[in-house]
């Protein structure tokens, strides 16, 4: 993926993506290398460029040293590994303090790491979650994290005003697994289906090019509606099972 195109929107550019090896990850790596772009992963498991554990502070430094050394700048870092999940039920304080390394502390040292390098018209683009503003029961750890870097978002996008747009995508849904949805799955979402990789990957595209340069410091919902849709106990045919 690191090897060059000499055609495309993202011709000469370098995308730094983490937690690239898989799932939305590694759709967004291949949308840029399609376009043209060098693509410089980071990721705990095997990738063409670089394995690592984002938790760790002297990886991110190895990590950020190889990328400059290779190409000399960056145009893109999108911050996309995903944290652990885990709640007061089962998750202790090695757990969360994981979680909020690799969901808040990455993003923010491989931001600091990389700008001196920051090519112009550079942009960041944090991977959040729709659990940034809702949650189910036992997920504190990740979602602690997915609002962390949620807020991180429009803190880094004021300090870098003017040189770097930093935005933020919050997904809901989206099935890594190719596998098809239909029925329940699909209808409670507005949008009529389940998300797909290809969904987050296209917007992380049209925030690193130029007809978003007047976008930063925004968060983008992209879960088919399901956060606007409001559900109560008895209408609209909804009803809560209890186990009790």
């Amino acid at each position: 993926m690191s090897a060059r195109k000499a055609s495309g929107e993202f011709a000469g550019k370098v995308a730094v993506v983490t937690g690239g090896a898989r799932g939305i990850g590694k759709c967004i790596c291949e949308q840029f290398a399609s376009q043209g772009a060098s693509v410089c992963v980071i990721d705990l498991l095997e990738n063409p460029y670089f394995q690592g554990d984002l938790s760790d502070r002297e990886t991110l430094e190895r990590f950020a040293r190889r990328v400059v050394d290779d190409y000399g700048k960056v145009d893109f870092l999108v911050n996309n590994a995903a944290p652990r999940s885990r709640g007061l039920p089962d998750g202790g304080y090695d757990d969360f303090a994981n979680s909020l390394a690799v969901g808040v502390t990455a993003p923010y040292y491989l931001t600091k790491l990389f700008l001196p390098y920051f090519a112009s018209g550079a942009c960041v683009v944090n991977i959040s979650s729709s659990r940034d503003r809702m949650s189910q029961p036992g997920t504190e750890s990740y979602t602690a994290a997915k609002g962390g870097i949620s807020a991180l978002t429009h803190a880094m996008a004021v300090s870098l005003a003017g040189k770097v747009r930093v935005n933020s995508i919050s997904p809901g849904w989206i099935d890594t697994t190719g596998g098809t949805f239909v029925g329940a799955d699909a209808v409670q979402h507005p949008a009529g289906r389940v998300g797909k990789p290809s969904d987050v990957a296209n917007l992380v595209l049209y925030l690193c090019s130029e007809k978003a340069s007047f976008l930063t410091g925004e968060n983008i919902c992209v879960d088919g509606g399901m956060t606007k849709l409001m559900i109560y106990h008895n209408d609209f045919g909804w009803k809560l099972e209890s186990e009790s």
